[in-house]
């Protein structure tokens, strides 16, 4: 199985990441908007990786951090929610918002997924609540990381997009600082 891959992003292929690792090419699945990486042609990528194993593929589907890949496993582990699915809602918000909702017994951010009704939905709060609940709780600057990135994406920022400019926005600032810091940072031509 492969747990990381690390190499030189070769673009996008069908929808998914191309790696490049030992002049080997591995097409991977990231739970982000298609057409949007946020990485350059030729530059160094490192990416933890979830291999999925079927009769007829071998899928890897990648992850920034462990905590992403962790939340990942942690939803596959809901009764009907394969790979595909799980990354799908990975793609509707960052994680610590899925996370935040879920723990909240919100079922609706789950929803906007293709493919999960609110019956679906309300399972997967009911099975993940009690082991998120726990970890949101220990997370005291997810509050106001989850204020801050809902407050962008409100904005028309995708997650994605949001989660960039955040991470280079200093944590320890309030809620309305930091918006304002990755408000400037999106604004920037080079971005």
């Amino acid at each position: 199985m492969i747990g990381k891959l690390s190499g030189t992003f070769g673009g996008l292929s069908d929808g998914m990441t191309l790696i490049e690792v030992g002049g080997v090419g591995y097409t991977v699945r990231l739970p982000a908007q298609p057409g949007q990486a946020p990485w350059q042609a030729g530059s160094d990528i490192s990416l933890f990786i979830h291999t999925a194993v079927r009769d007829d593929a071998i899928d890897l589907y990648g992850f920034l951090t462990q905590e992403e890949l962790r939340f990942f496993k942690q939803l596959m582990s809901v009764s009907g929610i394969g790979p595909k699915t799980a990354l799908g809602i990975m793609s509707v918000a960052d994680t610590q918002t899925l996370k935040r909702a879920i723990a909240k017994g919100d079922a609706s951010a789950l929803t906007k997924v293709f493919g999960i009704g609110k019956k679906n939905a309300e399972r997967m709060v009911v099975e993940l609540r009690d082991k998120l609940g726990t970890e949101v709780a220990a997370d005291p600057t997810s509050a106001v990381h989850d204020d801050a990135a809902e407050a962008l994406m409100a904005l028309g920022y995708k997650a994605d997009e949001a989660r960039r400019a955040l991470k280079e926005v200093d944590p320890a600032l309030e809620t309305r600082e930091r918006l304002a810091s990755a408000l400037r940072y999106l604004g920037t031509p080079t971005r």
